[in-house]
């Protein structure tokens, strides 16, 4: 199992990409962002890239 420390917070992924907190809770339940529920919303760097790359031309 990864180790969650790794996984990123909510606000942390609104700060890398410059949108704002409840921008990135609606990319997570429209499921553009994988996102595991563990008290609070967390993703891993992998889910972060992927998206970006997604995003990408």
């Amino acid at each position: 199992m990864e180790d969650i420390a790794k996984y990123l917070t909510v606000r942390q992924v609104a700060k890398k990409l410059g949108i704002s907190e409840e921008w990135v809770r609606d990319l997570i339940a429209r499921k553009e962002i994988k996102a595991v529920k563990i008290g609070q919303w967390k993703i891993s760097q992998e889910a972060l890239d992927q998206f970006i790359k997604s995003r990408s031309n």
